[in-house]
């Protein structure tokens, strides 16, 4: 049994097909929160893996700092607790008792982080201190949707303080890139566009935000991950300030920087399609599923031994020989995961030496001599996360619009990006295509380049509908 409900038909409705039946995730028992299977969550750990090898890369080490936060920490950066208000979950009651302080539920870590990084620097010599913690959040959220707004969500948070303003700059620029980007082509196979927020996007308490907004399969975007330059804003009020090799004391400049699950919705929309999941062979937990088509003792040892073969060669695999089960049952689950190669195994096909390759973005069947089987299966893993990638900016490229007026840019996201001058925009006409629920996804300079103000002439606006 397949996907029931296509994507032209019911994109939302293709979108919770497939949480279902490749035994992704499910509703929590609280409105806005989920439950993450253990599929799901072997995707969550695979982006864990690739992202945080990718942090550690960069300098930053983990750590962890509570859940409970005072109130009292929000409220001393007005912006930041401004900004928050809405999405907070308050305690003001535990042990049977009321609390002489309310205490939030971590929406993010800025305001308690600052109040270690205030403790823990003391001289330029501790510059720059770089961490990142792994951890679960929650914003409460109006208008749930599983994985892409639920009301606890699992996450890393990076914070950083620094001793000048173009140090703390070039870091959360280099996280974008380095380690954000990075992982997004090449393991996710989803080429984002980077770019600056403006002004009335901007994460609030911070004087620049850097966001990699990605183009899903209905043609609206997916900010699939932020990085921010916090300026001296938190230093001030958590006095995160070191003494000088002059002897002065100066406050330092810090950064945030974040990606979440939100990102297994986005490989969902930029990769599904009508027969469910897809995965990009990189990021997945099983590249490759060898399926006994029949219970026959040759076809049984047979596949076993392409597991035990491919599993040496570094690929990631595992062995199908629920026989008691239809081949084509089994063949269609695998698909519905979006496992990137499927072995089938049959008697036929051992008799002349040979297995079946069926490639899940294509559906092309393919023979292949058991000689040599891991060079093939390694070629073709490596020819899938190409093609993929390939896909996605040609679909991306295709629906990207260039425009030159306001009502231009409505119509053009109504399928797509929209390309437009910022001075076409500004603030003004941000509004105004705000009454159409259109969002300016982000800035860049004519040449891609990350701006270093929204005022810079030139910059070009990325805009669209978003989720």
């Amino acid at each position: 049994m397949g996907v029931l409900t296509s994507q032209s038909e019911d994109f939302p409705k293709w979108y919770q097909d497939v949480l279902n039946k490749a035994v992704l995730a499910e509703s929590g028992p609280v409105r806005g929160t989920m439950v993450i299977r253990p599929y799901g969550y072997s995707i969550w750990e695979r982006m864990q893996a690739e992202v945080d090898q990718r942090i550690k890369a960069c300098g930053a080490e983990n750590a962890y700092f509570p859940l409970f936060i005072p109130m009292s920490y929000f409220e001393r950066e007005a912006e930041h607790v401004e900004g928050f208000s809405p999405e907070l979950a308050v305690v003001t009651h535990g042990g049977g008792s009321k609390l002489e302080e309310p205490i939030a539920v971590r929406p993010t870590s800025e305001t308690v982080i600052g109040e270690y990084m205030g403790r823990w620097i003391q001289s330029y010599r501790d510059l720059p201190l770089l961490l990142n913690q792994w951890a679960n959040v929650v914003r409460w959220e109006l208008r749930p949707r599983t994985f892409l707004r639920t009301s606890e969500f699992l996450w890393q948070e990076g914070h950083t303080a620094h001793i000048d303003q173009e140090d703390a700059r070039r870091y959360a620029v280099r996280i974008l890139e380095d380690v954000y980007h990075d992982f997004m082509v090449n393991v996710l196979a989803i080429p984002v566009v980077v770019g600056r927020k403006t002004a009335k996007e901007r994460f609030a308490g911070a004087i620049n935000s850097m966001t990699l907004e990605g183009m899903m399969g209905d043609g609206k975007a997916l900010q699939m991950g932020t990085s921010h330059e916090l300026g001296q804003n938190f230093a001030k009020v958590f006095s995160i300030d070191y003494l000088s090799d002059k002897g002065a004391q100066e406050l330092c400049w810090t950064t945030s920087w974040g990606v979440s699950t939100r990102m297994v919705g986005g490989l969902i929309m930029a990769h599904g399609d009508n027969n469910g999941l897809q995965v990009p062979p990189v990021l997945a937990p099983t590249q490759v599923v060898v399926i006994a088509i029949k219970d026959d003792p040759e076809v049984i040892e047979t596949a076993g031994r392409i597991e035990a073969e491919l599993r040496e060669a570094g690929v990631r695999v595992r062995v199908d020989t629920r026989v008691d089960t239809s081949f084509g049952r089994r063949a269609t689950d695998w698909e519905l995961k979006g496992i990137p190669l499927r072995i089938e195994v049959g008697p036929r096909d051992l008799a002349q030496q040979e297995v079946t390759i069926a490639v899940r973005a294509t559906g092309v069947k393919s023979k292949a001599s058991l000689s040599g089987l891991s060079n093939k299966v390694s070629e073709t893993l490596s020819e899938i996360q190409s093609k993929m990638l390939a896909f996605a900016i040609e679909r991306r490229d295709e629906r990207t619009a260039e425009c030159s007026t306001l009502s231009e840019v409505v119509e053009a996201a109504g399928s797509g990006f929209a390309r437009i001058e910022w001075d076409l925009v500004g603030e003004k006409g941000e509004a105004e295509l705000a009454r159409s629920a259109i969002t300016v996804r982000c800035l860049q300079r004519s040449d891609g380049s990350l701006p270093y103000s929204e005022d810079e002439p030139g910059l070009v606006a990325y805009c669209a509908r978003a989720y």
